[in-house]
């Protein structure tokens, strides 16, 4: 993923109104990302622990969801929908967002179980497992990298779809 300005990032939330997006608060550390290891930018705000934000690159432009954490979570442990891993060091959550425009203001919503702090750029990024002991490491990685892209694509067109 390349550097987002804090303009582009309020500018590319499609699901949230004006004043939303002036309320934004930027993830902590912002000035430190790295930038170059991550597939999407995703935090929860720091002033409203409820709310979180994705931002996907997709189809040559940036698709900005805003996310609002469920209520009840799972009992089990549930996979996160975009990364997918089953050895995960980290919480899922159940997240909803509104869609896009008309849909989006009538109230429609999707939801989505995703790594609560959002690590799934990370997960893809580890070593694999032993079950992968045969395959090649590299290609193995390389395919899950892919494959996170994949569903966040999925996502953002499920969002835009009005």
């Amino acid at each position: 993923m390349y550097a987002l300005t804090e303009s582009a990032i309020r500018s590319s939330l499609v699901n949230a109104s004006v004043r939303e997006r002036k309320a934004l608060s930027l993830p902590l550390g912002y000035t430190e990302l790295r930038w170059e290891e991550m597939d999407f930018l995703g935090w929860r705000d720091p002033k409203l622990p409820q709310v979180g934000y994705l931002v996907i690159p997709h189809d040559d432009t940036d698709v900005g969801i805003m996310l609002r954490l469920g209520g009840r979570q799972p009992r089990t442990r549930p996979q996160c929908s975009f990364c997918q891993d089953v050895h995960l060091p980290n919480e899922v959550s159940f997240y909803s967002a509104k869609l896009a425009g008309a849909a989006g203001r009538k109230g429609d919503t999707v939801g989505i179980l995703m790594c609560s702090r959002f690590e799934c750029s990370a997960n893809v990024r580890t070593r694999p497992s032993a079950i992968f002991a045969s395959d090649d490491p590299e290609a193995v990685r390389q395919q899950r990298i892919a494959t996170l892209r994949r569903h966040l694509n999925g996502f953002a067109r499920r969002i835009l779809v009005h």
